[in-house]
């Protein structure tokens, strides 16, 4: 299956982590190419299990969710992973130089893919000012880094690799 569209689709979705207390209870929803949804509520509402769903960590009880108009379940993880990026709250950072924790998110990506990254994500300016640069080591987990900039690499990564559907995590 490719992925090229990005449109998602849950139709009448039932889960259950444990077969014991239901997740997931009959949720259907539709989220057309380009558009946006948000997931609001209350801690242990569903919001991640949906997430998790769609990246296929889990297999559903019943209904269906649908990529593109294909059954979700008839497509390989890889090729539904390839397709998804996710920006998270709490940044993956690796003690190594911004460049190459933006860089993560494309295999070979050149020097010039990683600006333009960068620059979509409003990051290239910030570490224009930074002492080296693309080579600046941004330390252990980023801890050179402020929350924002870390959240703004992964913001990078996410453009470099040009999913067809990108989640990003937020907590208000």
């Amino acid at each position: 299956m490719v992925v090229t569209d990005g449109i998602i689709e849950f139709d009448n979705v039932y889960f259950s982590y444990d077969s014991k207390v239901e997740a997931l209870k009959g949720v259907s929803f539709k989220i057309g190419k380009g558009q946006s949804m948000a997931l609001v509520g209350e801690s242990g509402s569903g919001k991640s299990t949906i997430l998790r769903l769609l990246y296929r960590f889990y297999d559903i009880n019943s209904g269906t969710i649908y990529i593109d108009g294909q059954d979700i379940s008839k497509v390989t993880q890889l090729s539904l992973r390839r397709a998804i990026g996710i920006v998270p709250q709490d940044s993956v950072l690796w003690n190594d130089t911004i460049g190459a924790n933006v860089g993560y998110g494309k295999e070979d990506a050149t020097d010039e893919e990683i600006i333009a990254a960068a620059q979509a994500a409003k990051l290239h300016d910030r570490i224009l000012s930074f002492p080296e640069q693309y080579s600046t080591v941004v330390g252990e987990r980023g801890v050179r880094l402020s929350g924002g900039e870390k959240q703004r690499v992964s913001l990078a990564r996410m453009f470099l690799k040009s999913p067809a559907i990108l989640v990003s995590f937020s907590i208000r």
